[in-house]
């Protein structure tokens, strides 16, 4: 009896676990790339009023100070604000929108959600 088909077999194995995990840690690792590749300075003198939705209508969540750097996920369209119909999603601290029109760009503009 050979002993090499279940050794190649349990090799195969092990090699399609290997690749599984480093796929899961390179999409980790792309998922966290993407947080930190979009960012924006808040311009709202008075702070920026971060909304469950991206209208200005919606619940109030919290706010960001004047001045502040905050974390952007994606943009989508929403409620005008002063002519800008862009809004923000944020994901520093809990995931809430915020209106574009007061967030500046730093770096590349945030990808379409």
């Amino acid at each position: 009896m050979s002993l090499r088909p279940p050794l190649a077999a349990l090799a195969l194995v092990l090699a399609a676990g290997a690749a599984a995990t480093l796929t899961a840690a390179a999409s980790a690792a792309a998922e966290g790339s993407v947080r930190d590749e979009y960012r924006g300075r808040v311009t709202a003198t008075s702070g920026l009023l971060l909304r469950d939705r991206p209208t200005r209508g919606s619940r109030i969540v919290g706010t960001a100070p004047y001045g502040s750097i905050v974390h952007i996920f994606c943009k989508t369209g929403g409620d005008e604000v002063n002519g800008n119909d862009r809004w923000y999603l944020l994901t520093d601290g809990t995931w809430a929108w915020g209106s574009a029109f007061y967030i500046d760009n730093i770096g590349p503009s945030p990808r379409w959600c």
